[in-house]
């Protein structure tokens, strides 16, 4: 949905993308890096195609980047649809952050601010202030002052380490094979430093919402969740402090991408827009925000659940 991508050949042999110009062509040094370490271990990785004199993208007249990627066989799901599926999932990013925590590497592309949940919640309360004229203003400030309230009584960490990250593990971004096992991390724009409890919590509150991000009706599957979390703490052993921060991170994430969706209603922009869905960008985005802030409901109330899934697992 970001860059622009065609299928190259019959049958397919590699993927042709117009890379969106909110990454510069310094992000397919990171790619390389760590798609060539994670192919050493053993994993399946898209891999880039260089050109002919052997750099890793190509720069048209117009000055857009474009590069090719290896095609990867398999299916692509927009949601998990049960806990085998999300086992699997969770094995694969287990296994995928196990290869990564042996790379030595300095990003050189960075998305700074992403999940900075303070500056989000202040961008909303701002937009309150400045957008009081909007016409959806009547809507969307009630939900804000809840989503502002849950997040001032939200209890976690914020200063967990960094480590490195895929950075966008929502479900269509994993690859599928026909066995219905997961193979591979596709979209890999988005890496780089991140805590596990940002990485795993939007990673979680994609899988486990049986509704998706354009349904106002979301829940958490706790069903999803305990595979999810089995499996990924089976394959992939984190310390006491980062398994604390996991579910509350799960309603961090949930609160922090309503407050976004809900500055995003204000603001009519929605690179996604689906006129399906909702007339105008700012419905569109309204919708999303009214459901990931019930999701960050749903997160809250089986809170309690949530964390014993995760000690026991962890035992």
């Amino acid at each position: 949905m970001i860059n622009v991508t065609w299928m190259v050949g019959d049958p397919v042999a590699a993927v042709l993308q117009r890379v969106n110009p909110i990454f510069g062509a310094e992000v397919h040094e990171d790619i390389e890096a760590v798609t060539a370490h994670v192919e050493a271990t053993g994993l399946v990785t898209p891999r880039l195609i260089r050109t002919d004199d052997g750099a890793l993208s190509a720069v048209d007249p117009e000055g857009a980047v474009w590069r090719a990627l290896t095609w990867i066989p398999g299916q692509t799901f927009h949601r998990l649809d049960g806990p085998a599926r999300a086992r699997s999932a969770a094995t694969l990013v287990a296994r995928w952050h196990r290869a990564v925590s042996e790379l030595d590497y300095t990003f050189v592309h960075r998305r700074l601010g992403v999940h900075d949940t303070l500056s989000h919640m202040g961008k909303l309360a701002a937009g309150l202030v400045h957008h009081g004229s909007h016409r959806l203003f009547a809507e969307v400030e009630p939900l804000a002052c809840e989503i502002l309230g849950q997040w001032a009584a939200w209890s976690g960490t914020l200063d967990l380490p960094e480590r490195v990250s895929h950075g966008d593990l929502k479900v269509s971004n994993l690859r599928f094979g026909a066995d219905g096992e997961a193979i591979c991390l596709l979209d890999l724009d988005t890496m780089g430093p991140m805590s596990i409890d940002a990485e795993l919590g939007d990673a979680w509150r994609s899988w486990c919402n049986p509704a998706g991000e354009d349904e106002q009706r979301s829940r958490l599957d706790l069903d999803l969740f305990e595979a999810a979390a089995r499996a990924y703490l089976e394959n992939h052993p984190l310390s006491p402090a980062e398994r604390e921060g996991l579910v509350p991170g799960v309603e961090r994430i949930c609160l922090e991408l309503a407050a976004r969706f809900a500055v995003d209603a204000l603001e009519e922009r929605y690179f996604g827009f689906d006129p399906s869905v909702a007339a105008t960008r700012g419905e569109h985005n309204l919708i999303r925000a009214r459901g990931q802030y019930e999701l960050a409901r749903s997160v809250q109330a089986q809170r309690s659940r949530m964390e014993a899934i995760v000690r026991s697992a962890a035992s």
